[in-house]
């Protein structure tokens, strides 16, 4: 009996490592993915909207809780249709509308598929919590099969990111019995922190737009043969503008 306790630990030990290394897998394959879109926003484009990345893997023990608090059965099947968020992405950007870039273009990938999408920008929580949530599906190819895994990606700005650490650690040190008048300060920083993210998308706006001035009067006023640029004159353009009044 006991050797069949041991035999029957070490198959489950087994199935239990290849499930988690499929996770582990589709979070390196997404990552991939996520950086070379950073890469090429740093190559190509002018502005990349991508700050930071951070990867997570529920730990077992962590996966369990959630097991119980959800009141599903405890088989690895189960599992991986009742929880979606075993592996995770968190990706800080610096402004609201890079959130909706990334995500348009994370959502639009030929293998990617779309589950759920849940925005708290939006709409958010009643504490004040805001962050775009996707939960995404999309194929880990193993060396005997091709395994369809779930993740949650979250999209914030650097403002909701700073919100959401210190909210999870006042959390922490209260266990969670947060007293009403934090949790009313709480709020209150939240709509700080999105008036703040709307300021910082307005100047970036009118920087941005700035640019685009500057870029159509360059080449207006500039003359381009074959490999060089010639400035026109100013006399020149102080002539036609007489000529157009």
């Amino acid at each position: 009996m006991a050797n069949l306790d041991i035999k029957n630990l070490q198959s489950f030990k087994v199935e239990l490592t290849r499930f988690m290394m499929t996770y582990k897998f589709a979070l390196d394959e997404m990552n991939t993915k996520i950086k070379i879109l950073q890469e090429e926003f740093e190559y190509v484009h002018e502005h990349n909207p991508i700050e930071h990345i951070k990867c997570r893997l529920k730990s077992p023990e962590s996966i369990f809780k959630k097991v119980l608090r959800k009141n599903c059965q405890p088989s690895l099947e189960s599992i991986k249709a009742h929880i979606k968020d075993i592996a995770g992405i968190r990706i800080t950007c610096s402004f609201l509308s890079d959130i909706y870039t990334l995500s348009e273009m994370l959502q639009n990938q030929s293998d990617i598929r779309v589950l759920e999408v849940k925005d708290y920008i939006k709409h958010p929580k009643d504490n004040g919590y805001q962050s775009l949530h996707l939960i995404l599906e999309l194929p880990v190819f193993m060396t005997d099969r091709t395994e369809y895994v779930c993740m949650e990606v979250q999209i914030r700005t650097i403002a909701m990111d700073f919100w959401a650490s210190l909210e999870h650690k006042i959390y922490y040190k209260y266990e969670s019995d947060v007293p009403k008048h934090l949790l009313q300060e709480l709020k209150e920083a939240a709509d700080s922190a999105a008036a703040l993210d709307r300021k910082m998308e307005g100047i970036h706006n009118e920087i941005d737009n700035i640019k685009k001035r500057k870029k159509v009067y360059d080449e207006n006023h500039k003359l381009q043969i074959k490999d060089q640029t010639f400035e026109l004159p100013a006399d020149l353009l102080k002539l036609l503008e007489t000529k157009n009044e």
